[in-house]
């Protein structure tokens, strides 16, 4: 057993002699520079995020090589970020650590960290249930919302940008990325494009390709828009989008201030279910909006949107092909029907059998 520890002893001073050094903020450019190839910018820019407070924490425990980390460090990391600025769900936890895995991995195979670390990051373990975020925007609050944009807003920004992303369930970089020529009036539909040389990506880059079938209202909106108030504009591309600002082609950030602003009950006729007075409540500034208790983000709306659909009897695949997004995921992370829901939704294809 002795001559084991010292045989064991021996590998890791070994494999130690033969790591390069290199800092934690390196590793991390490097990694995000080879992902770069592979992910979506908005996943990459995830994942940055995600690694921030792994190199806060080294600058803390004032880790300045790779090489030094251990399986204990990794796990007094778990503990730190965990526990670090008040504390984070399990689930949010999760994501971070499996990104910090994947991060070790890929510092292993150009021997920044001794083989075997990856192994010893740890996620937490969740049932299915805690694993699913549910928060979602519902049908009837929806409908409040367009109809109150068709009558106060028509045809302008707001209601395109609100209008899309519940019809037709696109996230947020796809709505974002839909140029003035995808759209077909005549043949009612969009042609939904990865162009990442035109910082245009998707998130399922060129999977993600599709075209999405429009209503003979919902066209006449975006008609009205382009005829009378989009913005005459090019972007940096040569592109012209199909909701540009009056400087270029929107933002994904813009498209979310508009999602929370729209989704706050006091901003379409409701009130306060908080009981705040309008005029002095801090949410109604377009800026602070996200911070409302009663607005939904824009990920909501597509999980409600697709919910709808479900309920409305719309085929899984259909639905799946339309959100883009598998099956399986589908009914895990974004369909939100009761059990009793899908049983009554059933007898209709049942009910003599």
């Amino acid at each position: 057993m002795v001559a084991q520890t010292q045989t064991m002893s021996k590998n890791n001073q070994t494999q130690t002699q033969t790591l390069e050094p290199i800092t934690p903020q390196t590793a991390v450019e490097l990694y995000l520079e080879d992902k770069r190839s592979e992910l979506a910018a908005a996943s990459v820019r995830s994942h940055k995020s995600r690694l921030g407070h792994f190199t806060t924490w080294c600058e803390q425990q004032e880790i300045t090589n790779m090489n030094e980390l251990t399986g204990r460090d990794m796990h007094r990391y778990k503990l730190w970020r965990r526990e670090y600025n008040g504390g984070i769900k399990p689930v949010t936890l999760k994501t971070q650590m499996d990104t910090v895995r994947v991060f070790i991995r890929f510092v292993e195979s150009i021997e920044g960290v001794p083989q075997g670390t990856a192994q010893a990051v740890q996620s937490p373990q969740l049932s299915d249930k805690a694993n699913v975020r549910s928060v979602m925007l519902e049908t009837e609050k929806a409908e409040r919302i367009l109809d109150y944009l068709e009558k106060y807003r028509y045809a302008s920004r707001e209601h395109i940008v609100m209008l899309l992303a519940w019809r037709t369930m696109m996230r947020r970089g796809a709505i974002r990325a839909i140029c003035l020529q995808d759209y077909s009036s005549e043949k009612r539909c969009i042609a939904i494009k990865h162009r990442p040389e035109a910082d245009c990506p998707l998130k399922n880059q060129t999977d993600g390709e599709r075209i999405a079938s429009l209503s003979k209202d919902t066209c006449g909106v975006i008609d009205d828009w382009i005829a009378d108030r989009r913005p005459r504009v090019t972007d940096e591309y040569g592109h012209q989008p199909l909701i540009p600002t009056k400087s270029g082609r929107i933002h994904t950030s813009s498209i979310g201030m508009i999602v929370y602003n729209w989704t706050r009950p006091c901003a379409v006729g409701n009130g306060c279910p908080l009981d705040k007075e309008i005029d002095e409540c801090e949410y109604t500034s377009r800026n602070h909006a996200s911070k409302c208790p009663e607005t939904v983000s824009p990920h909501a709306i597509r999980r409600g949107s697709i919910t709808h659909h479900l309920r409305s009897d719309v085929p899984e695949r259909i639905v799946a092909g339309r959100a883009n997004v598998g099956v399986d995921t589908l009914e895990r992370h974004y369909d939100q029907r009761s059990a009793e829901e899908k049983m009554e939704q059933r007898r209709e294809y049942l009910n003599d059998i």
